[in-house]
């Protein structure tokens, strides 16, 4: 685990040390974010760098340091990666890590893109110190990208290049909806491999458009729970990529939810695998992250009762996690 929170502190120095321009801060609202202003031609372009915090401001005024000690910092992360493969941390498999690494230098997290499903929760091993289970409750051929419309919106920037010109690089091809121009997954022929961008919906699931991301997105209700308040995570492949993932703990409460949604065959399959991963993280941070787990269930009861309806049918084929999750406060 300090091998990996090293890594990630690296890697957070590093996205900084390669921003060029002015630190600038913008408030939009009720929140407040960090901007590189730099003039491009005749206009002042904006790079986003990330919302307003302790953290951010005291990387913005060691940005002359970080800068000086790039070189450093890359031949230490590629030491912690190589120690942890060696410890037998799961490494990101070479589609995956292609696809997340080209993503990851577009801007897609930096940006407010969050890793969601199995991908997400294949990189909760070094953030809780873990070891994942065996078969298919982490396998996954699917990227599954969310981000909020409205943080899309608010931010002004854009990824670049723009992800259907990196997709084609990386020889994915447009997967054609229903909505005639609003492109929200890719498919990789040969490999498998699918991409699929995500929203959070409130009422009617349609595809909306991310405009920092520069794609179209399913939309999708309670999505807005697991994406709230993301952190960083490292892929593990080549030196170590920087991405976003939810919360575990709300990680895991949303496959709660979710599991009771899925209805049809195929989703009955799949609902049970949401159980497993529920399940898993529950039981390990109940031991290490307990007021974490309580206040995230707490949380989603709070919500309504469609959301403890769709927990409780979930726990009620979960005796062990209903018990886990009871006995927190007790």
């Amino acid at each position: 685990m300090s091998a990996y929170t090293d890594l990630v502190r690296l890697l957070k120095d590093d996205a900084l040390s390669d921003v060029e321009g002015k630190p600038t801060l913008k408030e939009r609202g009720d929140k407040a974010y960090w901007y590189a202003a730099r003039r491009v031609g005749t206009e002042m372009r904006f790079f986003y760098i990330g919302e307003d915090s302790d953290e951010t401001r005291a990387r913005i005024e060691r940005i002359e340091e970080l800068r000086a000690t790039a070189k450093e910092r890359q031949a230490e992360r590629s030491r912690l990666v190589r120690l942890l493969r060696a410890e037998g941390m799961t490494p990101t498999d070479r589609a995956t890590g292609s696809i997340l690494s080209a993503m990851a230098a577009a801007g897609t997290f930096r940006l407010g893109g969050t890793i969601v499903g199995t991908n997400a929760f294949r990189l909760y091993e070094g953030e809780l110190g873990i070891r994942l289970p065996l078969g298919g409750i982490a396998n996954t051929g699917d990227i599954d990208i969310a981000q909020f419309e409205k943080l899309s919106i608010a931010l002004q920037d854009q990824v670049a290049p723009g992800l259907a010109e990196t997709f084609t690089t990386l020889k994915f091809d447009p997967v054609p909806g229903l909505d005639k121009g609003r492109i929200w997954r890719w498919a990789q022929g040969g490999s498998g491999q699918l991409v699929e961008f995500l929203t959070p919906a409130f009422g009617n699931e349609t595809i909306r458009d991310l405009p920092a991301l520069g794609v179209g997105a399913q939309a999708l209700n309670y999505l807005n729970f697991p994406i709230a308040e993301p952190i960083h995570a490292a892929a593990i492949y080549r030196s170590g990529i920087l991405v976003q993932v939810p919360r575990p703990e709300r990680y895991a409460i949303h496959k709660l939810i979710i599991a009771d949604r899925r209805r049809d065959g195929a989703g009955n399959l799949k609902s049970a695998k949401d159980r497993e991963q529920a399940a898993f993280l529950i039981e390990a941070m109940a031991e290490d992250r307990p007021d974490e787990l309580s206040q995230a269930y707490a949380t989603a009861l709070e919500v309504g009762p469609r959301w403890r309806e769709h927990i409780g049918n979930s726990l009620k084929r979960m005796p062990e996690t209903k018990t886990i999750l009871e006995s927190l406060d007790a």
